[in-house]
């Protein structure tokens, strides 16, 4: 993975899911290079039912599962979710893959392929014309993951978030965000060359592609921007290629991603909300999908995906968004109902045309 220039997130991630597998099969005794689908199937159960490490929580923190009020997101739970022990499952498949074709051994993988997958490419000779094959069923030990949609911010809820914000880098940071689209880490690591105001442009590079992108940023974060800028000017080091985002504090220090999740936790703990920074790129997409000057390809040229089919599940509409359409429905439906019966063409007389269809004649209902 270092040598196919994977990023150091993936690497630490990988390790840490063949860290858990190793401490499975000691503890059952059993080599790396022995394990079978016994192995593989206890794991799978383990996996489902054993619960995460503790780990440490303020006194006011929510339950593990608990569903926010305000936001409607769930906190994690006790278990690991269905999306890690996907991963899992798909790490160390990929592992013993590597060991079979690099050195011949085991002979067996524990973790099969799916069925429907020759030679381990699927859609290897794909036509470009059609959408991309998928496997015909799961593979074995394979959890099954809900799709969910992507939840974004609606708009009077953004407002409030942006209200209990405190502070011009927060605000300039937070209008960056949902005016790009750009990822966490990406606007995080913007220099201070990367920023151009008179384009009304911001450079962030792309986490997977590891290329500069200028992406188009609205007029108000470049205003906080500034605004921030000068608060801290002779304060911290200045230069192209100097980080744009530090901490407020002495000693001033590059801006992390812990640091910026806790100014949205705190804005959040004013609202009793769980937003987090992802949702702003959700927010993002979905106001410029619908923006009906806006294509589908611009917006998967903003938001970095390689394939236009990631792009396509803003369009689906939110629940809120279903829910407020079909209340207007229904709302629709009772004035229809309620509005009176137009009067009779002249000629016509009201008690005649009651007796024949039925209606009566001063309010229309039916007899």
């Amino acid at each position: 993975m270092l040598a196919d220039d994977a990023s150091p997130a993936s690497l630490r991630s990988y390790a840490y899911e063949l860290l858990t597998w190793f401490r499975f099969l000691q503890a059952l005794e059993v080599p790396w290079d022995r394990a079978g689908r016994a192995e593989a199937r206890d794991f799978a159960l383990w996996l489902k039912t054993v619960k995460k490490p503790p780990r440490p929580r303020r006194g006011d923190a929510p339950v593990p599962g608990w569903v926010n009020p305000v936001t409607g997101k769930a906190t994690p739970g006790e278990n690991y979710a269905a999306r890690t022990r996907r991963h899992a499952r798909a790490v160390i498949r990929s592992f013993y893959e590597y060991h079979r074709e690099m050195h011949g051994r085991p002979l067996v993988n524990p973790f099969p392929q799916a069925g429907g997958v020759e030679d381990g490419r699927l859609g290897a000779h794909r036509n470009p014309m059609e959408p991309f094959p998928r496997p015909s069923r799961r593979a074995v030990y394979q959890p099954k993951e809900p799709k969910p949609a992507p939840r974004s911010i609606p708009d009077q809820a953004f407002n409030d978030l942006f209200a209990a914000l405190s502070c011009n880098r927060d605000r300039a940071l937070v209008a960056f965000y949902v005016s790009t689209g750009a990822r966490a880490s990406e606007l995080l690591g913007v220099c201070q060359g990367q920023v151009t105001p008179e384009d009304q442009v911001i450079g962030v590079v792309r986490k997977g592609s590891r290329a500069l992108q200028r992406l188009p940023a609205s007029s108000d974060a470049f205003v906080w921007l500034r605004l921030y800028q000068q608060q801290m000017r002779n304060m911290v080091p200045w230069g192209p290629d100097e980080p744009l985002w530090w901490t407020l504090r002495r000693p001033f220090r590059p801006l992390a991603y812990d640091a910026a999740r806790m100014l949205f936790t705190r804005a959040n703990r004013v609202l009793g909300a769980n937003w987090t920074l992802h949702d702003l790129r959700h927010s993002a997409a979905k106001r410029m999908v619908r923006d009906p000057n806006l294509t589908l390809a611009d917006v998967q040229w903003v938001l970095g995906h390689a394939h236009i089919s990631t792009t396509e599940i803003y369009i689906a509409p939110t629940p809120d968004e279903v829910i407020a359409h079909v209340l207007a429905h229904h709302e629709r439906q009772r004035a229809q109902r309620e509005r009176p019966p137009a009067p009779p063409a002249p000629g016509y007389r009201p008690e005649v045309l009651a007796t024949l269809f039925g209606t009566t004649a001063a309010g229309g209902g039916t007899r």
